[in-house]
């Protein structure tokens, strides 16, 4: 069996490019890496390093090493953190993973009122905006995917809210003082682009776009929500996102509800069918659901 120890070292070692700096990390001596780096390639049977100049760099079977020591040191930190719970007297856990408009919308009073009705219990939470993979599943995953999606083996999906889109824009914009607004009416516009990953809301806002026969002449780039909104705020622009991702905006800023197309986002709670009847797991599903409810209210014009 492979020193787990020795792993650390030698994942200092290519973290931190030299003997050296990784004795420096770790306090040990040069010495005391180099030695326990020579154990572990006599363990392997593997060349892991190799001479570069004055210094050393990993060999591609050295690289290939290092990246799955990644998942086994992340999978025994876990297990670490299992243990700690067990001691402290917390015997259970709920991993869920969200995508970030939700994260701001719904996920602190859900970790809040989850902590208070199990005073015990780990709560993981994670941003996460693409599909897990069975293999590292949550407990619940909060996804967008679209209308009447269906889960995996081993999963069950549970739909919360279909999320209308809204255009966000300057107070004095000409439309600013109209409830409802039709694409079209914005072709002319200078648009701020408010996913720069190019996800599955971005896709779902351009088949938008060109059902109304134009496409968007983004001007501006923003990595999420709160940054489009900003550059909307500074005159540069408006921006199309997703209702709940418009929650909180800005004296200067408004929302009107868009049409012709009317866009929509479907989200679901994905739940891992081993634990879903578990109470914290119903218990989250419970106030994802009020929380969801609650959005589904006819929007107020800003």
């Amino acid at each position: 069996m492979l020193d787990v120890h020795r792993l650390r070292v030698f994942r200092s070692v290519v973290a931190s490019g030299s003997i050296n700096a990784a004795a420096a990390s770790l306090g040990y001596t040069p010495s005391a890496v180099s030695q326990h780096v020579s154990a572990l390639q006599r363990e392997t049977g593997l060349a892991l390093l190799t001479r570069a100049g004055r210094g050393i760099e990993p060999t591609p079977t050295g690289l290939a090493l290092a990246e799955e020591i990644d998942g086994v040191l992340s999978r025994l930190g876990s297990l670490e953190g299992v243990v700690a719970d067990l001691r402290a007297g917390r015997t259970g856990s709920l991993s869920i993973a969200y995508f970030a408009s939700v994260g701001s919308a719904w996920m602190p009073r859900v970790a809040r009122e989850l902590t208070r009705r199990f005073p015990g219990i780990r709560l993981n939470l994670s941003l996460r905006e693409d599909l897990a993979n069975p293999s590292d599943r949550p407990d619940i995953q909060i996804i967008v995917e679209r209308n009447g999606f269906a889960a995996s083996a081993g999963a069950r999906a549970r739909h919360l809210l279909d999320d209308p889109y809204v255009v966000v824009m300057p107070s004095d914009h000409p439309l600013a003082g109209t409830a409802v607004v039709e694409l079209t009416q914005l072709a002319a516009d200078r648009w701020i682009d408010n996913d720069s990953t190019h996800g599955w809301c971005r896709r779902n806002l351009l088949e938008a776009f060109r059902a109304a026969g134009f496409e968007p002449p983004f001007h501006v780039e923003a990595h999420d929500y709160p940054t489009a909104i900003a550059f909307v705020h500074a005159g540069m622009g408006v921006t199309v996102l997703p209702r709940l991702g418009a929650r909180n905006l800005p004296a200067g800023v408004v929302a009107a509800a868009l049409t012709e197309p009317t866009l929509r986002r479907s989200i679901y709670a994905l739940l891992a069918t081993s634990v879903e009847h578990t109470p914290p797991v119903r218990a989250a599903l419970d106030l994802l659901g009020k929380c969801a409810r609650q959005d589904a209210e006819p929007m107020r014009h800003s």
